[in-house]
């Protein structure tokens, strides 16, 4: 399924790796350095940075980087909040800020904090209902209002006003058909992510990783876009990254977890294995089947990978 978009690559950091300011300030100037286009932040309540202080940091450090977080989680801030984050964040980064949304997932975030981990269909509700007024607030010069079930907004004008216009780039991730076709409607990228429903993240997802639920969900997206496709960035998370001289050898011991046969296990999405070389060749092959140009690394490979980004990105 190909699509036009020319390469890019976020850097997904959450943590100062010496503890300081200095140390996080040097790792966004760092990823910077190595061509990556964005830096971008889980948002759980564990053992990582608050995301908003932290991405204002990075936005003072860099001059070049865009940044944000992959993915808020919509429970975790009343949208008004994160429409005012947003723009606030826009402002002191002179335009590189990225808004990204979910539904939110992660139990144990909801069991820690004592919230109400509702059923997937109320929080996507609610979710929806939080797109529609964190854009409205954004791109509204003006009092904006809104009456919906979770969230009523009467009058309020945003401020400050984002530099970018009408406003930050929308990332909307998930991996379930609602909430894809929602983004394909309403983003500007586009995360394809595996189905987090159980609330875990455990290896009961691997199966919705293969190469044949990915064409599937990509599939979703371009039958809710209709004619904006085209347009849409398409973005997808690497959380393993193996440089061996035995991709093949690799790929077989992954292959039962994700119930496909080896070579299928070498194009999933969230994984990628081989020399430096090969992985660029992936990559390529990736963008040309699944569409997906946009690949956010987590945090333990993207130094490693500098030479496949610096030799991908912009192209």
């Amino acid at each position: 399924m190909p699509h036009d978009h020319k390469f890019r690559f976020a850097a997904q950091l959450g943590t100062s790796p010496e503890g300081t300011a200095r140390s996080w300030a040097y790792q966004a100037r760092r990823a910077e350095d190595l061509g990556y286009s964005a830096l971008l932040m889980p948002d759980h309540f564990g053992d990582q940075l608050a995301p908003v202080p932290a991405l204002a940091a990075v936005a003072g450090a860099t001059t070049t980087l865009r940044m944000g977080s992959l993915v808020f989680g919509n429970d975790y801030r009343h949208p008004v909040v994160l429409a005012k984050e947003a723009a606030t964040l826009d402002l002191l980064s002179d335009g590189r800020f990225e808004l990204s949304l979910g539904a939110g997932w992660m139990r144990s975030d909801y069991e820690q904090a004592g919230m109400t981990y509702d059923s997937p269909s109320t929080r996507v509700d609610r979710f929806e209902e939080s797109v529609q007024v964190i854009q409205g607030l954004l791109r509204t010069d003006g009092p904006f209002s809104f009456d919906g079930t979770h969230y009523q907004i009467s009058d309020h004008a945003l401020s400050p006003r984002s530099v970018q216009q009408p406003g930050p780039p929308l990332i909307i991730g998930g991996g379930g058909r609602r909430v894809l076709s929602f983004a394909a409607r309403h983003a500007d990228i586009v995360s394809i992510n595996v189905n987090l429903r159980e609330g875990t993240g455990g290896p009961e997802t691997a199966p919705n990783a293969s190469p044949e639920r990915t064409r599937e969900k990509v599939a979703w997206v371009k039958e809710a876009a209709g004619d904006r496709f085209d347009d849409l960035e398409l973005n997808a998370l690497i959380g393993l990254v193996m440089i061996t001289d035995d991709a093949a050898g690799i790929a077989g011991a992954m292959a039962p977890h994700f119930g496909i046969s080896i070579e299928d296990a070498l194009h999933v999405p969230l994984a990628l294995l081989g020399t430096l070389d090969e992985m660029t060749e992936e990559l390529q092959w990736r963008r040309q089947e699944y569409g997906i140009s946009y690949w956010s690394i987590e945090a333990d490979s993207w130094e490693s990978l500098g030479p496949v980004v610096s030799a991908l990105s912009g192209t």
